[in-house]
């Protein structure tokens, strides 16, 4: 009854203050984070403590590795190889090097110098990925490039996942080179036993759940290859989280990709909650005061290493100035992965409790005052290359979540196979969405990008980014089903264009009520085209034939309800 107590408190303080945070379009991440310090032992009130909640929380960074490991498959890595990858993996490095170098020549031990620079190399996808969006930014050159570098920071965060706990029982470089060496060992042996444990069990594992047709069992599904993978990598005296990746990217290559992401998201995002209240309860506001120099210096490092080094690659790479500095200016926020890391070294013993807090206040104070930065990302940029007016161009960068899709079908019966048909004749790009396993398998089979997941489900149209699309083709066939998909899409996407299956008239009427730019009734559709083809045969004039089958279908089959209304 004391946890229940306690469980109820944590819970009633973390909705008012993400509520609050939503509100002030903050961050949620930044709200765990101050719930943690609010309900921690460092400040007056009331104080937090259940055992049980360590453990979980360790399963949010696991789920949190498993959907990143979603958006990176193989080779969506390999389509990314030239300029994001090389310009992520680049800055990732110099940084480390750079700010790891810096508090190394400052007087820290090597293996705590090498945790802090790892540490200052990530940044916040969450921070830049929102102010961008309200900034309306997320489409410019420098929003491309800063929100690709800074997903690809989360994989490269996996490397530091495995090194970081090896270095806190290492002792001696003898020592230190063999335990990284038999990690890395390891960590391949683990990606060949997943890789191919994930190329040969898991595409038929998921037909077989999907072809159940239970959300509940693919879920539960989702929750044992994570856990187990986890697991695996565990037992080999790696990272949790590691093996999480991997199986995510196994996953990210086959058809299940979304429904799966959409499944684990819940958990995910409360255990990452958690994760974040435990690190707020780790921050003590009142060892700021000996520590607080050090903060300020250590949050200047972080913001201006990573603003030279991104714009210095950029610009070696022939991105022109101004879009150099302004994703330079992006990725100085530092990141929620940042603290993740020092969380680990914390309980590793890489780093003392008091280099631990001042890394953290860093973080936290780079996180405000890059949300700053990206605010006013223009100006200083413009300040900085020295100009009044510029004219942005430079190379798009495509995200590796951004569908290139420009039609997106629900359903792939006889209808949408048809539809998928003449889009892939015309040469026009287009995915198609079904819950049925054995038709997503057979679109695969047919040539066509047939993916498994529910139109109707208004987080996967979220996720798929349905607003990019310029058509949606709801060919469902089932009337609930099918009206529910058009009310999600006008509520999340009203300027998309959207047509509709319907099977008769009464229900075409509620598609075009609840937002559906056209939908076509099949019965009367069928009756349309024997009319047309009787016309035909009685030598009826082709462009009258032309002008009265358009005359119903513009009045929206109003003379045929008009007709069937006097009988």
């Amino acid at each position: 009854m004391h946890n229940l107590a306690q469980i109820i408190l944590l819970l009633g303080v973390t909705v008012s203050v993400v509520v609050i945070f939503q509100r002030l379009r903050v961050p949620t991440s930044l709200g765990y984070l101050l719930v943690g310090v609010i309900l921690g032992p460092y400040t007056v009130g009331p104080t937090v403590y259940v055992p049980e909640f360590a453990v979980l929380a360790e399963f949010g960074i696991v789920f949190l590795l498993f959907t990143v490991g979603l958006s990176f498959s193989l080779p969506q890595l390999h389509a990314l190889r030239h300029q994001v990858l090389g310009l992520g993996t680049g800055q990732v490095v110099l940084t480390t090097v750079v700010a790891g170098l810096t508090v190394w020549l400052a007087g820290l031990p090597a293996a705590a110098a090498f945790v802090i620079g790892a540490v200052f190399a990530q940044s916040s996808t969450t921070i830049i990925g929102s102010q961008l969006n309200e900034q309306g930014e997320e489409n410019s050159h420098h929003g491309r490039f800063g929100l690709a570098m800074s997903v690809f920071q989360d994989v490269t965060a996996v490397p530091f996942l495995v090194v970081i706990p090896v270095l806190g029982v290492a002792i001696g470089a003898g020592a230190l080179a063999g335990a990284l060496g038999w990690a890395l060992v390891k960590a391949v042996f683990a990606f060949a036993l997943v890789f191919f444990a994930g190329r040969w069990l898991l595409r038929p594992l998921f037909h077989f759940i999907a072809e159940r047709q239970s959300a509940e069992v693919f879920t539960l599904a989702v929750l044992l290859v994570a856990l187990l993978a986890a697991w695996t990598t565990s037992s080999f005296g790696l990272s949790l989280a590691f093996g999480a990746f991997l199986a995510g990217m196994m996953l990210g290559e086959t058809e299940f990709r979304h429904q799966v992401e959409l499944s684990i998201r819940p958990f995910r995002d409360v255990l990452l909650g958690l994760f974040f209240i435990g690190i707020g309860m780790r921050f003590d506001p009142g060892a700021l005061s000996p520590i607080w120099h050090w903060a300020v210096l250590g949050t200047l490092l972080i913001l201006l290493s990573k603003t030279l080094v991104v714009a210095l690659l950029m610009r070696k790479s022939g991105i022109e100035a101004l879009v150099a500095w302004r994703t330079g200016l992006l990725l100085a926020v530092g990141g929620e992965f940042g603290l993740a890391l020092i969380a680990i070294a914390l309980d590793s013993e890489v780093i003392s409790v008091e280099l631990g807090q001042i890394a953290m206040t860093s973080v936290l104070l780079s996180m405000i005052a890059g949300a700053v930065l990206i605010r006013f990302n223009h100006a200083i940029g413009r300040w900085l290359v020295g100009e009044r007016r510029h004219e942005e161009r430079g190379v798009p960068v495509e995200l590796p979540d951004t569908p290139a899709a420009q039609v997106v079908i629900g359903g792939y019966g006889r209808v949408g196979h048809t539809i998928a048909v003449l889009m892939r004749s015309s040469g026009v790009p287009f995915v198609v969405f079904d819950t049925d396993a054995k038709r997503v398998a057979q679109g695969r089979a047919d040539g066509h990008p047939v993916l498994y997941g529910d139109i109707s489900d208004p987080e996967l149209l979220t996720a798929i980014h349905a607003e990019r699309a310029s058509l949606v083709v709801v060919t469902i066939n089932h009337a609930d089903k099918a009206l529910r998909t058009v009310s999600n899409l006008r509520k999340i996407c009203p300027q998309v264009a959207v047509i509709a299956r319907a099977r008769d008239l009464q229900a075409s009427s509620q598609l075009i009520e609840a937002g559906a730019t056209h939908a076509y009734p099949e019965a009367i559709e069928a009756s349309l085209r024997l009319g047309t083809t009787a016309l035909q045969i009685l030598h009826v004039p082709s462009d009258d034939i032309d002008q009265l089958v358009q005359e119903v279908r513009a009045w929206d089959y109003k003379p045929v309800l008009e007709q069937k209304a006097q009988e």
